[in-house]
């Protein structure tokens, strides 16, 4: 699962192909043992937990990068390349 940001101690991924959540576009968030998947279009958690803090400073990178997000997640269900890095916060 390719690593697209990371800030303030958060990894911010992509799986390639991934199913799991209905093909709703979303990312994974890595806080120290916290985890979730997180919607592109809404910021909602999807599955997992991030605390508070970290959630609200995904949410603003989201909304911040939602368009090159939405454009990875197009290569991302293509199979075919690896998702682009994007800038952190």
């Amino acid at each position: 699962m390719p690593i697209i940001s990371m800030f303030y101690g958060i990894i911010i991924r992509m799986y390639l192909i991934d199913n799991k959540h209905h093909n709703l576009p979303h990312i994974h968030a890595k806080y120290a043992e916290f985890e979730a998947s997180v919607g592109i279009d809404d910021g909602e958690i999807l599955a997992g937990k991030l605390p508070r803090k970290q959630l609200r400073l995904v949410q603003a990178w989201i909304e911040l990068h939602r368009d090159e997000l939405l454009a990875n997640w197009e290569i991302a269900i293509g199979g075919g390349e690896s998702p682009y890095k994007i800038n952190p916060l």
